[in-house]
Formats: C-alpha cells, structure tokens, sequence
C-alpha cells in the first residue's frame, strides 16, 4: 500500500507543472497573432509591371501629342494650297483679262469695247460704256491693230480679299504711222474680287497698249 500512496501525490505535480508549461506557449501564440493583425499591411508591385503602365502612358501621350501636330501640319498644309490656288486663279483672270484688252482691230471696235467689259464688275463696265465713244474715235482714223502674248502674272498684293495682279504683256501692233508694226512691252495692273465670283474691279496700265495721243 506505501507504494500506491506515493505515487499519487507525483501524478498531480506532474500534471500542474505540465499545465504550467503549457500556459505561456498559448500566450506567447495569441501575442504573435495579435502582433501580427496590428500590422499595416503592405502591397507588393513589381517593378516590370510599374515600368510597363509607365512606358503604355507615355505610349498614349506621344500618339495623342503626334495626332495633333499631324492634323495641325495637315491644316496648315491644305491652307496653303489653298492659298495658292486662289492666287494662280487671280493670275490667270488677270492674264486673260489683259490679254483681250489688247487685241484690238479698228474695224470692230464693239467687239474690243465686249472685251473690256467682259467678267468686269457693273461699276468697271459702266466707265467702259462712258469712254467707248472716245477710244472709237482715236483708234479708227489711226487704223489701229494690235495683239497680244502673255509673258508673266504674279500677285503683288491682296487687301480686303482683292488681289493686285501684274500682268506683263508683248504687244505688237499696227497703224496708219507705223505700217510696218512695232513692239512693246506693257505691263497692266489688274484687281480681282474673289468675293464677287472673280470679276477684275479695276484696271490700270491701258495706257500702254493703246495709240499715243
């Protein structure tokens, strides 16, 4: 019987000293996960991923940066054509213009006086219409003929959107005192109005290809 006695009392120690053990390891794991739910969490992003975001915006800015100096260069492009066509237009009316107002033969001066009105403005006509009578009575009695090679036209000015064309011309011609023809240069100043379906507003120059009076 001492020997069960004895062993009882050791059984009981040993299962508090256990319990006593295993009572700061369950604490030291609660800290831990109490610790560990403290702390800030953190995101992770690889830097092959931060560089490829980085160069597609870049990618996105350049195309749209490109696109509109394309489209700019684009307008600025077709504005000058534009512009150049307009003023070669300007030029040809010019030169046609010039060129029938200095084919002239006496014997038809109506047809010549139709000529210098053509694709003129109402005003520009109606000085044609008040002069005709004179120019008639200077180039018949003179037995005038001329005609007339375009050499160059060139824009000088454009105010208000009316161009100023000179138009350099070789005029031959032929009368009662000179017989056997003659040559001159002449050079007409001529306005065109785009405005008003390219008519010539104004003429200078005339002068030139016509007899000294």
């Amino acid at each position: 019987m001492s020997n069960d006695i004895g062993t009882e009392p050791k059984r009981a120690v040993d299962a508090e000293a256990e319990s006593s053990a295993a009572a700061p390891a369950e604490t030291t794991a609660a800290e831990t996960t109490a610790q560990t739910a403290k702390m800030p969490r953190t995101l992770s992003i690889r830097l092959s991923s931060v560089a490829t975001v980085a160069a597609g915006v870049a990618l996105i800015a350049s195309a749209a940066v490109f696109g509109s100096l394309w489209l700019s260069a684009r307008g600025d492009l077709r504005d000058r054509d534009d512009r150049a066509a307009a003023q070669q237009h300007a030029e040809q009316v010019a030169t046609d213009y010039a060129v029938g107002a200095s084919n002239i033969d006496y014997r038809n001066v109506g047809a010549w006086i139709g000529k210098l009105k053509a694709g003129t403005s109402p005003q520009l006509a109606g000085k044609f219409d008040a002069t005709a009578p004179k120019l008639q009575e200077i180039l018949v009695p003179l037995k005038w003929t001329s005609s007339a090679t375009p050499i160059a036209a060139k824009v000088m000015s454009n105010e208000n959107g009316v161009y100023k064309v000179d138009v350099f011309l070789d005029v031959n011609s032929t009368s009662a005192q000179t017989p056997q023809g003659a040559q001159t240069t002449v050079t007409y100043t001529v306005d065109v109005d785009p405005g008003s379906g390219w008519k010539v507003t104004d003429v200078g120059g005339m002068a030139g290809a016509l007899p000294k009076q």
